[in-house]
This record gives structure tokens, sequence and C-alpha cells, in this order.
């Protein structure tokens, strides 16, 4: 019986050590990260060499969804995710009870004005017609790229509420053409110019680099607001390990590889 004790006792000490010593050093140095596939996933990808060499573990997951990843950072089963903006993360907050924050922004995909049948913003006359998605936020985003690039102006403060309601001048006294964000390709040739976000520009075959006459620049209001982040749960953010990815994330290696892989429709943010 004595001897039965003293198993138990020892059984039960290795198990508590595996769970706080041994558990927690492994723990504290690998990162499980839940991430969309395109283009997070792959930045992710590149990161890795560069956490190994500090000891740290990237443990990567791809889901083709935007709600489990934030429930498995909130359930704690993984650490971090890599796949939304701020205003997504502080909606699914406000809807799901989660306590979800932003530990770092990473990139931006931006919004582009792209020719129809002028080439260049020089060549704007007086009533063009351009083409802008007509849901509120990419049309705000539309109307504020317009207003950066001096062709109209919105009231002051809408920021991204904006609407065709707000343009208080339009000296070239141009047409916006409000259109289903998919449909704004389509109508290439019919108009002057089109704004397109980065996803419904690629898959018409645009490049933001080549093609855009002119895009969403890293200072700009729309750029801060829609920036991609690392997403932890509230009182993670200052961890070694979460430090330690953003930092790799944001480093010039991987600048450089987003860079020279996206040809535009993916920018560092700074």
């Amino acid at each position: 019986m004595k001897k039965k004790v003293v198993v138990t006792i020892v059984t039960a000490a290795l198990a508590l050590a595996a769970l706080t010593g041994c558990g927690d050093k492994k723990d504290d140095k690998t990162i499980k990260i839940a991430a969309s596939a395109t283009p997070h996933a792959e930045i992710l990808e590149q990161v890795k060499p560069i956490l190994e060499e500090q000891g740290y573990t990237l443990d990567i997951t791809v889901f083709n969804d935007y709600v489990q990843p934030n429930q498995v950072v909130e359930s704690g089963e993984y650490d971090a995710n890599y796949f939304q903006h701020i205003p997504y993360l502080d909606s699914f907050n406000d809807e799901q009870g989660t306590h979800l924050v932003n530990a770092g922004g990473i990139h931006y995909e931006p919004f582009g004005i792209y020719p129809g049948t002028k080439a260049s913003l020089g060549d704007i006359a007086e009533g063009d017609t351009i083409a802008v998605p007509n849901d509120t936020t990419n049309e705000a985003r539309a109307l504020l790229l317009l207003q950066d690039n001096g062709i109209l102006t919105l009231k002051d403060g809408v920021g991204l509420t904006a609407t065709v309601r707000d343009i208080v001048d339009n000296p070239y006294n141009v047409d916006i053409q409000e259109l289903e964000a998919a449909q704004v390709p389509r109508v290439k040739d019919e108009v002057a110019f089109m704004v397109l976000n980065g996803n419904y520009a690629m898959e018409a075959g645009f490049s933001v680099a080549k093609d855009a006459v002119a895009f969403e620049q890293s200072d700009s209001e729309a750029a801060k607001t829609y920036v991609n982040v690392i997403a932890v749960k509230e009182g993670n953010e200052n961890k070694a390990a979460i430090k330690a990815l953003v930092d790799a994330l944001k480093s010039d290696a991987i600048k450089e590889y987003i860079n020279n892989t996206y040809d535009g429709g993916v920018i560092p943010f700074e």
C-alpha cells in the first residue's frame, strides 16, 4: 500500500511537470497562427526562417472563412491570426463578444484608379465619367482616392462614410457612375476611368504597379484604416513571441518579398 502511494505521487509530479515547465517551454517557442491563403499564409511562410533564427517555430493553418480564425484565437487554441483589417476586427468583437486586439499592422491592399478610355489623369476633361463601387465602404475609399488626386472635393470630416452626396466641389463636372464592385471592370470601354479595389482589379487582370494611374498611399486615411493586422486575444499583444512575429513581418526582408511578389497589389504598411 505504501508503495502504491509513492508511485501515485511520482506519477502526479511527472504529470504536473509536463503541464508546467516542459509544456510552457514548448508553447513559448511555438506560435500557432490562423491565416487566409493569399497573401497572408504566403507571407507567413517567408517569415518562418526569420523566426527559426530566434528559436521560434511558426505553425500556420489556412482557413477559408472569416469566422473560425477569430474563434480559435479567442479560445486560446491559436496564438494569433492574420487575415483581417481593423474595421472587421472591431465589428466581429462587437457582434460576437470576443476580445481580440490589433498587435501590429502589416500590409494593405490598395484601391487604384485605372484607365478606361483615357490613359492619364492629365487627360481628364469636362463631363468625363468615372466608375466606382457602389457599396458604402468601397465607394468612400474610391471617392477619397479621387479627392487625393484633385478630381473632386468632399465635405470636411466625412472620411470613410463618404458618398456622392458629400461632393462639394467637382471642377471637371465628372459623372460618378456607381456600380456593383464586380461590374466596374466590365465598363472599361465606356468610362474615362475606373476605381477598383485590389481583388477585383487583379481578377480583371489589372496590375496595381503597371496599370493604375494612381493608388492609395500608405499614409492615406484608407490605408491606415484598412491595414491587415496580426490579431491576438487581449492581453497577449505584448508577449515576446507575438512581438517577434510582428517584427519579423515588418522586417526589410519581408517588405522586399511583398514588393517583389504582388506587383503593387499588396503593399507593406509603414
